[in-house]
């Protein structure tokens, strides 16, 4: 049976479906109307159900574009969106996710997420709207702007050279890399379909309009007086001709291997010219179109390259099955609760100290099992400090001296004791430890009261607190036993190890 027939058929769907309820706010004439209006034409053609389709946007602009798809989405934080796509698509294989950037998110401060994203070959869409301008924060020059470009934060010119997108993007070893502009709806659509369905990293860079601080950026690839002398349109399988009347094209000198703009006649033909070949394996021939610039050369759009390489996340969860084949499913309780645990101290001297815990404790208690640690950690897991008998606990006010608390040590033969604030409620631990710090220091223990003294805040657990969150927390402050409190942490009774120790055993 063919694996289609055993996919779910999606009904017919329409723009309205994946148009949201909320109020497009861009400024008036922006070219992200364009790109948002092609993106809700394009999906419901796939045939994909929508909820399988996540938005995810970092900031500026075009990180508004979430909020406009009736799908899944996510605003991000700036220049991120990257990262939250692979971790939901190692998550969700599945779906189908896009990252929609800027000039400025994405090649500025997200600039090193979105080369990680594409050389991962990550089954993502990247949309990159890139206008050559900060338009969100009103008009500082961008990683795109062009040399001498005069913005609020360039107000003599910028003197930084422009990052090219397509050539960062070949260089990173993206699987699909295309260029189109947002008023060519056509051939936007064509691209925006092309690149969703490619299994890999897809890139668009979007030639886009900001009409307000940086207008007519693109005028030259826009206005139709002149847009067919200054693009070259790029159609796999054909030669590269491009200008008004057709006649004009890019041959590759044979003499000095560098591409120049030759016309059609005189002895030359469509023979002579390159051929555009997007399936090429190696990037040199997409490279070579990504340095096209203007106006020495016609800019080209299209799909410069379309390859397919593993992907990201398909390797990612052939190893997880590989290891749960050799080695178990896994435990993550066990590997949270395990005793393998350290405390970071100094020595007095500020220098860090490293310490391990007391593993003894769990090397006891797992003499005489049969069954092992597994069952020992789901023993753990599943007792909860309530059900135990608790041990009466000494304690003593916070106002109290250091001679009382002594005494109360003392009488008890304990190494430490519970000190409850005015309304009762747990306000410390004093330890023998801090009696020893201060005992050589103060010339008269009943003139220094225990708030002043107890250093231990956190010796306590919850009614509710699991067995190995006990052990955890003694483990950590390195304790034989923690105070149990309820809700309004007020002390319930003392847990020892012992007492947890023979709670498991029964």
């Amino acid at each position: 049976m063919s694996l289609d027939l055993l996919l779910p058929v999606v009904p017919p769907q329409n723009r309205k479906e994946y148009s949201s309820d909320q109020e497009v706010r861009w400024c008036p004439g922006c070219g992200d109307y364009s790109i948002l209006a092609q993106m809700q034409k394009v999906l419901p053609e796939l045939g994909i159900a929508r909820e399988n389709f996540v938005f995810i946007s970092g900031i500026g602009c075009s990180s508004r574009f979430p909020y406009y798809m009736d799908t899944y989405g996510i605003h991000s934080i700036h220049g991120r969106a990257p990262t939250l796509a692979t971790g939901l698509k190692v998550a969700r294989p599945d779906l189908h996710v896009f990252i929609v950037s800027g000039d400025g998110d994405g090649f500025s401060i997200g600039a090193n997420h979105l080369l990680h994203v594409l050389r991962r070959n990550v089954n993502v869409t990247l949309l990159l709207f890139n206008n050559r301008i900060y338009g969100l924060t009103k008009g500082q020059y961008s990683p795109t702007s062009l040399p001498g470009a005069k913005t609020k934060s360039s107000p003599m010119g910028t003197v930084e050279q422009p990052l090219n997108p397509l050539s960062v993007a070949l260089a990173a070893e993206a699987t699909f890399v295309a260029r189109s502009v947002d008023t060519d709806i056509k051939h936007l659509g064509e691209v925006m379909k092309a690149a969703i369905q490619h299994k890999g990293a897809s890139f668009i860079e979007i030639l886009q309009n900001c009409n307000i601080f940086n207008d007519g950026a693109w005028d030259h690839v826009k206005d139709n007086a002149t847009k067919k002398d200054n693009t070259l349109v790029l159609e796999h399988g054909k030669p590269m001709l491009f200008g008004a009347n057709g006649n004009k094209g890019i041959r590759l000198n044979a003499r000095t291997l560098q591409p120049e703009i030759v016309e059609i006649g005189n002895g030359l033909s469509e023979s002579d010219l390159m051929v555009h070949d997007k399936d090429r394996s190696d990037a040199t021939l997409a490279y070579l179109l990504s340095r096209f610039t203007f106006p020495e050369f016609p800019v080209p759009l299209g799909i410069l390259r379309s390859v397919h390489k593993p992907i990201y996340e398909d390797g990612v969860t052939a190893q997880v099955q590989e290891a749960q084949r050799l080695k178990g499913k896994g435990d993550l309780s066990a590997l949270l609760c395990s005793t393998d645990l350290w405390s970071v101290g100094t020595d007095g001297e500020e220098n860090h100290t490293l310490t391990r815990n007391s593993p003894e404790l769990t090397e006891e208690m797992l003499k005489g099992w049969t069954d092992g640690y597994s069952t020992l950690e789901m023993r753990a897991t599943r007792k909860r400090c309530s059900q135990l008998r608790l041990e009466e606990m000494p304690q003593v006010a916070s106002g109290a001296s250091l001679r009382q608390a002594l005494e109360v040590m003392q009488q008890r033969h304990t190494p430490s004791v519970v000190v409850v604030d005015a309304r009762g409620c747990y306000a410390s631990t004093l330890t023998s430890t801090d009696l020893l710090r201060v005992a050589t220091l103060a010339p008269d223990l009943g003139a220094v009261t225990v708030e002043q003294v107890a250093t231990c805040k956190e010796a306590y657990v919850t009614a509710s607190s699991t067995l190995n969150q006990a052990f955890h927390q003694m483990g950590r402050l390195n304790l034989p036993a923690l105070t149990v409190v309820d809700q309004d942490l007020k002390p319930m009774g003392w847990l020892t190890a012992q007492q947890a120790e023979a709670a498991l055993a029964g």
